[in-house]
């Protein structure tokens, strides 16, 4: 009865404190808007995707969001970052397991994987885990790159980036997160075309992510 007890008075104690500081204005420190994202990544030259239709937003209920296509030689690059200052309104990340198959596209494989990436321009390698998709609608192939970035944190993940935020929430006050997603099509039907594809995304992830720290808040 007394072990009930002292559970019952630590998780009201818990639920005091995440509604108390639910209650508080965010405090998200100051970032440079995701417009700002340089067009000229290393070999990478970007350009304006579509803009999204109103209803596909209203759907996202990103705060900020940027869609290009970076280029380099015969490679393009698909790049989609979705920002969200708070989730604590209901505006959540939309995992791509999702979308993607709303969209026509066969996921066909599902892996994790290492990449070695400077967090500054000019700063140390580190390695991040990230979710490598190859997806397929019709004849079409694509490799897929993806991950959840919040508070210096990358996490691939979807149900470990969900109990950080609500550990975030209440050690920080802070629930701004996002997806960032990178798209590159599978040339060819030869066993090496996948992983020639999947270089390429990588080699566009190590251009970018360097410059990410500016528009997503440590």
């Amino acid at each position: 009865m007394i072990n009930r007890i002292a559970i019952l008075t630590i998780c009201l104690t818990i639920s005091a404190v995440f509604v108390a500081r639910a209650s508080r204005t965010e405090e998200v420190p100051p970032r440079e808007s995701l417009s700002r994202l340089p067009l000229n990544l290393g070999k990478w030259t970007g350009r304006e995707a579509t803009p999204f239709e109103p209803e596909i937003l209203a759907v996202l209920g990103v705060d900020e969001y940027v869609s290009r296509v970076y280029a380099s030689g015969t490679s393009s690059a698909g790049l989609y970052i979705g920002y969200y200052q708070s989730q604590r309104q209901g505006d959540t990340i939309h995992s791509p397991l999702n979308c993607l198959p709303g969209a026509g596209w066969e996921p066909l494989s599902r892996t994790y994987l290492p990449v070695a990436v400077a967090s500054r321009p000019g700063g140390p390698s580190q390695d991040v885990t990230v979710n490598k998709y190859v997806i397929r609608k019709g004849l079409e192939r694509q490799v897929v790159l993806y991950w959840y970035q919040s508070h210096g944190r990358v996490v691939a993940n979807e149900y470990r980036s969900k109990v950080l935020m609500v550990y975030d929430a209440v050690r920080l006050n802070r629930t701004d997160a996002a997806l960032v997603r990178v798209v590159l099509p599978i040339r060819g039907t030869d066993p090496g075309a996948e992983e020639m594809a999947t270089a390429e995304a990588v080699d566009f992830v190590k251009a970018m992510f360097p410059t990410l720290d500016r528009y997503l808040p440590s």
